[in-house]
């Protein structure tokens, strides 16, 4: 066996736990889910669990980072932008796209919020959120406009969790609720930006916030 077999394999045997894992700790919950639960749903030994996660917690952060790997790409990219609505918008678009592989671990933080906030990855996902918010939110931005960024990354992180069971096609309900986040990031860039001399600033009638129909580059 040569040495991009093994890698290879190791690699799906991690796959396997992280997924295995993961299912458990949604299922019963974090606190009530052992390793050596994990490693009999794997039809594996303890010892052989440990070769590759020496705790649950390191499972746990393995999946966030893995999961997370792609957003952390994006908002790398967000920040070599021109800080405008356009940006911010495709920046959504892009963001929701990400969002679909991590859903599962998404709807299992929200489900089991006391545990993860005694966790390491507790704060790295206030790490996250606030590199999200830096991304989204203007420089000198009011109250109102801070509210209105956070109401849209909440938007995205539980509107697709909370409308599975809605009526409605995947894309439909996918669409409606990056439509409804993006109006947010919309209503609060044009809120914050000043005022144009001699006229009294006001948002442009008829704003939408729809994402634009063509990727920016990079």
């Amino acid at each position: 066996m040569n040495d991009g077999t093994r890698r290879q394999r190791r690699g799906d045997t991690r796959r396997r736990v992280q997924e295995t894992a993961l299912a458990l700790f949604s299922e019963q919950g974090y606190e009530r889910t052992s390793l050596r639960e994990i490693a009999e749903a794997l039809d594996v030994t303890k010892a052989a669990l440990y070769y590759h996660f020496r705790a649950k917690e390191d499972i746990l952060i393995s999946l966030f980072e893995d999961l997370n790997r792609p957003i952390d790409e994006l908002v790398e990219w967000a920040r070599r932008q021109p800080p405008s609505l356009e940006t911010k918008q495709e920046f959504l678009l892009r963001y929701s796209r990400a969002l679909t592989d991590a859903a599962p671990l998404i709807r299992f933080m929200q489900e089991n919020q006391a545990a993860v906030r005694e966790l390491r990855i507790g704060g790295m996902f206030k790490d996250r959120v606030t590199a999200l918010m830096d991304v989204l939110q203007e420089p000198g931005a009011s109250l109102p406009d801070r509210v209105r960024c956070v109401a849209a990354l909440i938007t995205m992180h539980l509107g697709l969790l909370t409308l599975t069971e809605a009526e409605g096609d995947h894309e439909s309900k996918h669409r409606a609720v990056l439509t409804v986040a993006t109006e947010l990031i919309a209503q609060a860039h044009h809120a914050s930006a000043p005022p144009r001399p001699g006229k009294r600033h006001t948002d442009p009638p008829g704003t939408t916030g729809k994402p634009p129909q063509e990727p920016l580059t990079s």
